[in-house]
């Protein structure tokens, strides 16, 4: 990375923040149900703060969900910028010759409408777009009815942030990956990104991306610069004015009283004169114009309210106009409490007598939704090596006893990247838990092992769809060699 895209660090006090308000914010989060992964807070074009909970690290690419749409935004700005288009063009002149309904709603939404989510349907369109048979997302959209007049009904559509891929797409003739490279990525300084795709190859637009917490902190500095990076206007100012400006009401459409402020172009208006990029399971970028700061996060937390609740807690009003005294206690006490947040290696000094009759027995599942068929287990002083197989193969998953064990491997999650570590709660209950680091998600393994059987309850901290209930695996014991 060149010099001029190094963000320069200082202690909060430099840049009128209370270093003790720093760490009451990382113990608040620490504690309760907000699953922070990582923490960044910039102010005044400096980073005053970051931390991450280990097994979690700053060189992590960490999936985005729907903060990917903040840059699918970014990507229409600048096609705007270059007269590629018009946000009020209607969305059906960009495929012609594409077969569409004869809806006259249809026919009136404009990308602004996309943009502003105010399509008009009543229904997100995700769903219709991943059913359709060949795969062509863009056909299936335009084959929906529109049940009310576009820019008059917020509803949150991921469907609306794809078709705002494919017109990019369709203009440019690159993906909104490759369109945002040069333009966005690379004068940031942001390298090593991926972003899924649909069945005909498109970015998928409102999710998708996978981003570093510091870039998502580069994304959001560059929105509070005004579209202005080092001395570069990337992006036009009057497109940032009207990205993160309020354009549609959201009020009474959640209980959360920050999806209540308001919605821009893919940006979330939000409380205090603040807006917001954000994601499932609490992927943040908040931008605070008042206070020039900028907050990234990265998170699997089941609640992203109670998270954006600490930053107003906390943050927000520790901000004062200039500097403060430096405070070389309150530094220091910041610095160790962000060096030892940590999800701890699960850890027992049980150990069972099973440990060594279960080595080398495998179980076979039936048909679920993990589509595991089949698990075998090998102890030994510092580690269980559990083998699944499934119909492409076999994974292995090494599970530190007392300690994570890194690997690229992944049996169930993209990216692949995961930790793990286990421990036996009782002489016939060992208990795992893995973390796809690159994701929100963790999972709890509870594995009882009894009069030959084996039992799993697979715990997934945080899910779509999201039950009470753990998925549960029952199996018989399986001495002969499995021919998978």
């Amino acid at each position: 990375m060149s010099q001029s895209n190094l963000i320069p660090r200082c202690h909060p006090e430099t840049v009128g923040i209370s270093s003790s308000a720093v760490t009451a914010f990382l113990g608040a989060a620490d504690i309760g149900d907000h699953g922070l992964h990582s923490f960044m807070l910039m102010r005044h074009g400096k980073v005053a703060a970051e931390a991450w909970w280990s097994p979690y690290g700053p060189d992590l690419q960490h999936m985005m969900y729907s903060l990917s749409k903040s840059f699918t935004s970014t990507a229409v700005g600048l096609s705007v910028s270059e007269g590629l288009l018009s946000v009020d063009d209607y969305v059906v002149s960009f495929f012609s010759e594409k077969n569409r309904i004869d809806d006259a709603n249809l026919s009136k939404m404009r990308v602004r409408h996309l943009l502003s989510m105010s399509t008009g349907h009543e229904k997100d369109t995700t769903g219709s777009l991943r059913e359709q048979k060949d795969g062509d997302w863009v056909q299936a959209f335009l084959e929906l009815p529109v049940e009310r007049e576009p820019g008059t009904h917020f509803l949150y559509n991921s469907g609306a942030s794809y078709m705002l891929s494919a017109i990019v797409q369709k203009l440019t003739g690159q993906t909104v990956h490759e369109y945002l490279q040069p333009r966005l990525f690379e004068p940031l300084g942001i390298s090593g990104t991926t972003w899924e795709t649909c069945p005909r190859g498109m970015s998928a637009g409102g999710w998708g991306l996978t981003l570093k917490t510091e870039d998502i902190i580069r994304f959001g500095q560059l929105y509070l610069q005004k579209g202005l990076w080092n001395g570069k206007q990337i992006l036009p100012e009057a497109w940032v004015d009207e990205a993160t400006c309020f354009q549609v009401s959201n009020a009474g459409t959640s209980q959360n009283i920050d999806w209540q402020q308001g919605y821009g172009y893919q940006f979330w208006r939000c409380r205090h004169d603040a807006y917001r990029g954000d994601g499932a399971f609490g992927q943040f970028c908040v931008v605070l114009p008042e206070q020039n700061a900028v907050v990234a996060m990265t998170s699997g937390t089941r609640n992203m309210q109670n998270v954006l609740n600490l930053v107003w807690e906390h943050l927000l009003p520790s901000m004062v106009d200039g500097s403060l005294p430096a405070d070389e206690q309150a530094q220091a006490a910041l610095a160790n409490k962000a060096s030892a947040i940590a999800y701890s290696p699960l850890s027992s000094d049980i150990q069972s007598p099973l440990a060594e009759q279960i080595s080398g027995s495998r179980y076979g599942f039936p048909e679920n939704e993990r589509n595991i068929q089949a698990a075998a287990f090998d102890f030994n002083a510092d580690e269980c090596v559990i083998t699944l197989w499934n119909e492409q193969g076999q994974t292995k998953v090494r599970c530190g006893l007392g300690h994570w064990v890194k690997m690229e491997t992944n049996p169930s999650r993209q990216p692949s990247r995961m930790v793990a570590s286990g421990k036996w709660q009782s002489d016939d209950t060992f208990v795992m838990n893995w973390r796809y680091v690159e994701t929100p998600y963790s999972d709890t393994l509870t594995c009882k092992f009894e009069s030959g059987k084996l039992t799993v309850l697979i715990d997934p901290y945080v899910k779509f769809g999201m039950t009470t209930e753990p998925i549960v695996l029952e199996s018989n014991k399986m001495d002969r060699q499995l021919e998978i």
